[in-house]
């Protein structure tokens, strides 16, 4: 990560498997950039997912390979290795405690799909005070939001990681699904399938 900004910095958070990196990622990022007044977003890709099967999840490395590439461009995306070098399941907490240890004078905001507000949270109420959790609605999720989390209205992409590996799998195209660095890499290295897609 880079350095810490000068102040009170405030701090978004953004765990997850990126297996891919997709645009709805980086669009969920940039509407909390925006609407929380963020001075960095940091991308933080997990180790083992600890709500998903980790069954065709690319290593670690290439996928936080992905996400730097496309994040490149943005002066206030970050991307992070934190619960890589953890290795074990990535729970939120872990995280944040170390972020907040680094960074004791920063306000987080923990970003989310609202869906993901359905599992089980391991230490959900230490999370909650160590940070604010942001809640990203996401295409057929009416999840009722707790007085403890912050929505996040954003335009809504229906693009899911799960089908953009489908895609690719079948050879069909990914391109305007995923950002063009992302999409280059994945092609050039046959990630997810023997084609790469177009």
């Amino acid at each position: 990560m880079s350095a810490e900004p000068t102040g009170d910095p405030r701090i978004g958070i953004f765990g997850g498997s990126f297996n891919p990196i997709h645009l709805g990622h980086l669009l969920l990022a940039e509407t909390a950039r925006e609407a929380l007044a963020l001075d960095r977003v940091v991308f933080i890709p997990t180790h083992l997912p600890p709500h998903k099967a980790s069954a065709g999840l690319l290593p670690g490395p290439l996928r936080l390979e992905l996400v730097q590439a496309a994040i490149q461009d943005h002066p206030s995306f970050v991307a992070s290795d934190i619960e890589l070098q953890r290795k074990g399941t990535s729970y939120s907490i872990d995280t944040v405690r170390s972020l907040r240890q680094q960074l004791p004078r920063a306000k987080l905001f923990l970003l989310v799909g609202q869906d993901m507000l359905s599992v089980k949270w391991k230490d959900w109420d230490e999370l909650t005070k160590l940070c604010t959790v942001v809640a990203a609605g996401r295409p057929g999720t009416r999840a009722r939001l707790s007085p403890k989390v912050k929505r996040l209205d954003m335009p809504q992409l229906d693009i899911a990681s799960s089908d953009i590996r489908k895609r690719l799998q079948a050879g069909r195209s990914i391109r305007y699904l995923v950002p063009p660095a992302a999409h280059r890499l994945i092609r050039q290295r046959g990630l997810y399938s023997k084609q790469g897609g177009a």
